[in-house]
């Protein structure tokens, strides 16, 4: 059976890019390929769910990606990180923000950019599933929350 290549392999061995260590990499920078790399989880959930308008499409992913949305999700999954990524996710929301987010307040935008540091930090290091395993607990805990109201 061949094993599958991940996209980021993929991208390394197109481009030629030299491994690096994403340690040394700002929160900021985790955060800005985390952003990207989140709303392609999202697009692609809704995309998948049929063929449609791209306004609508674009509607239904803005309710997941937005600062305040973003901000909710973290806040559900707190005890499901590990020290580590705890640690990555507190140097993303802890950094100094060249932007702020519309229609968010300044704790929604410095949580969102240190959930986004923390996908970017899982994408760059391979480790997607992880990143997939804790949106969906999230998803799920921010589902039975709203249930419960």
């Amino acid at each position: 059976m061949e094993e599958s290549v991940g996209l980021l392999q993929q991208i390394k061995e197109s481009f030629g890019l030299k491994e690096v260590d994403v340690r040394t990499y700002s929160p900021l920078t985790l955060a800005y390929i985390g952003d990207a790399v989140y709303d392609v989880i999202f697009r692609t959930a809704v995309v998948a769910q049929g063929n449609a308008p791209v306004n609508k499409l674009h509607h239904k992913t803005i309710r997941y990606v937005k600062a305040p949305a973003q901000a909710a999700l973290i806040e559900s999954i707190m005890d499901e990180l590990t020290p580590e990524e705890e640690a990555v996710y507190k140097r993303g929301r802890n950094a100094k923000p060249y932007t702020m987010a519309k229609n968010a307040t300044m704790g929604e935008y410095k949580k969102a950019t240190g959930l986004e540091a923390l996908i970017g930090y899982f994408y760059l290091t391979d480790r997607m599933e992880r990143a997939l395993q804790l949106i969906q607990i999230g998803l799920h805990n921010i589902e039975e929350a709203g249930k419960g109201s």
